[in-house]
């Protein structure tokens, strides 16, 4: 089959752009060149339709046509199938019914495409799963997904409610397959996953994606911690892969004063070169601002992180963005089909190239390797130990033209994505907490006990509120015990110590290094079982405890604050 990259998150995300109507692609073939290579392409297509040994598929000849052309291309033209354009749209509809994931297909380096988990959408069937971001999907019910064709994974992925299907994943950093039974059910669209007091002072809004509504529930969640007395913001946007692109120019402008620059597009093309301004009005122009991001921050995200970063706006935190910062527009197909074209660049108020280096052509696969490769030996270097790095580190390694200012006069750095103020570096897990977490043990044993507590606990605890388990419940000792019974219950078995030549088995849970992490695996119980208490929101403020980034951008709200005070 030919290579088609379905991006749906990415497709979806731009057709706010706009579509191109007919009269433009007539003038990017006019000069006389141009028109003799087309014919050359249409003299090619008869001669294999009329004349090769076998009968050939005029449609699919087509298209691998047009992937070939697209393959010389940089990662984000894509072509989008007719069916697939369908499934995009139908993705910013109020709510459908599968197992809730958003996906994408990764070239791998055999040129073999590899469906690859996007993103979970939050409260769905694969959050509650256990399916994270960058699992690939290597079996779907027993058969095997690795070069699957893009138009069959809809029809075995979607489906009514309460009909099931299994999945086997690849997860990075974990040397066995895990296996799923998803349940599919109808999944609800809101982008805001959740939004809370992280204390009396400080609000939290987690934005999961830029959809229709993005803006007006981020601003009706803005207004809501207002009202309970926030005076300071946490604008989380990890995991955050882009979406509508004039969500993220409103959402931007809540927090800019009239006039100063969201975002602005260089192209060949006079007509695609635009700037992008705030307006007066917003909701949180002034007060103190942190933006957490990491490498699953693209697009749309890095446009609010970039703008709010270079107006000296918010203090960023986490880790460099993805580096998606190429626009395109969609050409559409008389059949339904669209053909999504890179146009454009997106550049930061200061001037800075979103837009990752890479190489035309690359594989996909390679694509995100080398930037992750570069990102891991950066940080390795600079805080081999782990935890918090003054970007500032890295002014000896960038060179001048990578060099820029930001409204205030503080140094930013190019070269592709946004580099946080602050890096956060990576968290690496022990063998204990990968079979708690890659195993979904601890969401699992949630339900169970909730289950087995029964509804005296169930009402108990709905009518205290939300808030009241926050503070009040905890998992003791008998708790613990079970959660161990369980696990060896179900497949993982509990030993005194690691067997010899056991170098981390994912089916084992060695006692002392559960024990070690004892704390970290019940609060994760407690926040899955916050959750089938009062919601799939009810789970950040409980985890929050374990989030490193959050718990070091808590800590720079001095900084924050010395931005804020200087507009």
């Amino acid at each position: 089959m030919p290579r088609i990259r379905i991006r749906p998150l990415f497709a979806a995300g731009l057709l706010a752009v706009g579509l191109v109507v007919g009269a433009q692609v007539q003038d990017a073939v006019s000069g006389s060149d141009d028109v003799e290579q087309l014919r050359k392409i249409e003299e090619a297509y008869e001669y294999i339709s009329r004349a090769y040994v076998e009968e050939v598929d005029s449609a699919q000849l087509a298209e691998d046509a047009i992937d070939g052309m697209l393959a010389g291309l940089d990662p984000h033209s894509i072509y989008i199938s007719a069916e697939d354009m369908r499934a995009v749209r139908e993705s910013f509809d109020a709510s459908f019914e599968g197992i809730g994931i958003y996906y994408e297909f990764i070239e791998g380096r055999e040129g073999v495409d590899t469906l690859v988990v996007l993103m979970p959408i939050a409260g769905g069937p694969s959050d509650e799963a256990g399916l994270q971001p960058g699992d690939r999907i290597v079996g779907i019910d027993g058969e095997g997904a690795i070069g699957i064709d893009p138009d069959e994974v809809p029809l075995k992925l979607k489906g009514p409610r309460g009909t099931s299907v299994d999945l086997e994943v690849s997860r990075p950093g974990y040397r066995q397959p895990l296996s799923f039974s998803i349940e599919r059910d109808k999944i609800p669209l809101n982008t805001v996953i959740a939004h809370y007091m992280v204390d009396d002072e400080t609000g939290l809004v987690r934005l999961q994606r830029f959809a229709r509504t993005s803006h007006d529930e981020v601003r009706d969640a803005i207004r809501d911690l207002k009202a309970q007395g926030m005076e300071r913001l946490v604008l989380d946007l990890r995991g955050n892969a882009g979406g509508l692109l004039d969500q993220a120019y409103a959402i931007a402008d809540e927090f800019l004063p009239a006039g100063d620059m969201i975002v602005y597009t260089e192209s060949r093309h006079a007509g695609n070169r635009r700037q992008y301004r705030a307006k007066s009005g917003g909701v949180f122009e002034d007060s103190p601002v942190i933006v957490l991001v990491d490498e699953n921050s693209a697009s749309a995200s890095e446009i609010v992180a970039g703008a709010l970063q270079d107006h000296d706006r918010a203090l960023l935190v986490g880790r460099r963005t993805f580096g998606k910062g190429l626009v395109q527009q969609q050409f559409p197909m008389t059949d339904g089909s669209v053909l999504q074209m890179t146009v454009s660049r997106y550049y930061t108020p200061a001037g800075r190239l979103i837009q990752t280096p890479y190489t035309l052509g690359e594989s996909d696969e390679d694509y995100g390797a080398d930037k992750l490769a570069i990102r891991e030996a950066i940080e390795d270097r600079l805080a081999p130990d782990g935890g918090l790095i003054d970007a500032s580190a890295f002014a000896s390694e960038v060179p001048d033209s990578l060099v820029f200012q930001t409204d205030g006069g503080r140094t930013v750095y190019g070269g592709g994505g946004i580099l946080p103020d602050y890096i956060v570096t990576r968290d690496s897990i022990g063998a204990a907490l990968r079979t708690v977490i890659g195993r979904n043990l601890d969401n699992e044993f949630a339900r169970v006990e909730i289950e087995r507590r029964g509804d005296p606990f169930r009402e108990r605890w709905e009518n205290s509120g939300e808030a009241a388990f926050r503070t009040g419940f905890e998992v003791d000792d008998a708790t613990y015990d079970r959660f161990l019974e369980f696990a060896s219950d179900h497949g993982v078995r509990v030993v005194a110590e690691r067997p010899d030549g056991d170098g981390g088995d994912e089916a084992v849970l060695v006692r002392p290094e559960v024990d070690a992490v004892r704390d970290d695996v019940e609060t994760r119980i407690k926040a899955f079982m916050a959750r089938r208490l009062f919601g799939a929101d009810a789970f950040y403020p409980v985890i929050g405890d374990l989030d490193p980034t959050l718990q070091e951008a808590t800590g720079l709200w001095r900084d924050a604050a010395t931005l804020a005070a200087r507009r």
